[in-house]
């Protein structure tokens, strides 16, 4: 996965809130077991802290103007976000908002750009006040992504995952998926309660899985509205492979086997390694939106 070393990065898309302080915030998840356990609940599970029964209180970011400096100052260009994890991060937002406007465009409707916050340890949003054992998540009451870096190294050491450059972007994706699902008004279907194989939760994941995957297949082609080039250069075989093993390391049978010792389809809210898989598969080869339906 490389991006084009002179791409000039739109950092506007990206809030930097590392290492600010949360006025007022009473985040109830901490470390040790809680936070494994809402870990497990929480990954990828598309809306806010608030539904997983996580957060209190609806706290905004405050940052400092230092921590709000620090991506908008060394992420300037395509080379940095072959160097630099955070750089990385700004230009997969930049590419996937890159694919999602011509997209809706095409389609008659209008696409919406969201905010990527980068936070570390916990974060206030208009879903509540999450912590980092949440892992990355949108919130569809502020149309945000929120992520705490060093998630990626636990995808690696707690869940198996070969990690790498586009696992990372697989997630972010992911992330933006339900975005598009929020603008579609498909996202709300993932919150009646249900869990299990079958449940729309499950659908919802596997939908933006898919969505993950369509905007894969087109990166390389997808120019950047400013440039008129594409950000991202290359994207090879060995890419695809670690987001499809990214993909299964969250699996809902892999994350219960894991940490419970056993596995219970009934209480699903993500769908199983194979599905993942299958359906980030769906979209990349595909290369289409329309041939991501999981709720037929």
């Amino acid at each position: 996965m490389q991006f084009d070393d002179d791409a000039d990065l739109d950092t506007s898309e990206v809030q930097d809130v590392r290492g600010s302080r949360i006025p007022g915030g009473r985040a109830t998840v901490g470390g040790g077991i809680a936070g494994l356990i809402a870990l497990v609940l929480g990954l990828f599970f598309g809306v806010g802290p608030e539904q997983l029964g996580l957060s209190s209180g609806n706290d905004e970011p405050a940052a400092s103007s230092s921590s709000l400096a620090q991506v908008q100052q060394s992420c300037r260009t395509g080379q940095d976000a072959n160097t630099k994890d955070d750089c990385r991060i700004v230009a997969v937002v930049n590419s996937v908002q890159d694919f999602w406007r011509p997209e809706f465009r095409r389609r008659g409707a209008s696409y919406s750009p969201a905010q990527t916050v980068l936070f570390s340890n916990r974060v206030g949003t208009a879903c509540g006040t999450a912590s980092s054992a949440v892992g990355p998540f949108y919130c569809p009451g502020d149309r945000k992504v929120y992520l705490d870096l060093g998630f990626f190294d636990e995808l690696r050491t707690k869940f198996g995952s070969t990690g790498g450059p586009f696992a990372q972007a697989y997630v972010v994706a992911h992330e933006y998926g339900h975005h598009v699902q929020n603008l579609m008004g498909t996202l709300q279907r993932s919150q009646d309660g249900r869990t299990g194989r079958d449940s729309n939760a499950v659908k919802v994941e596997l939908q933006a899985d898919c969505y993950a995957g369509v905007w894969a297949r087109h990166a390389t082609r997808t120019p950047d509205d400013r440039t008129g080039k594409p950000l991202l250069s290359s994207l090879d075989d060995a890419d695809i492979r670690d987001g499809l093993d990214a993909a299964a390391a969250v699996g809902d049978d892999r994350i219960q086997e894991k940490f419970q010792g056993r596995v219970t389809p009934e209480s699903w809210t993500h769908g199983s390694a194979e599905q993942r898989q299958q359906w980030f598969y769906q979209g990349y080869r595909t290369g289409d939106m329309g041939q991501c339906n999981t709720f037929r």
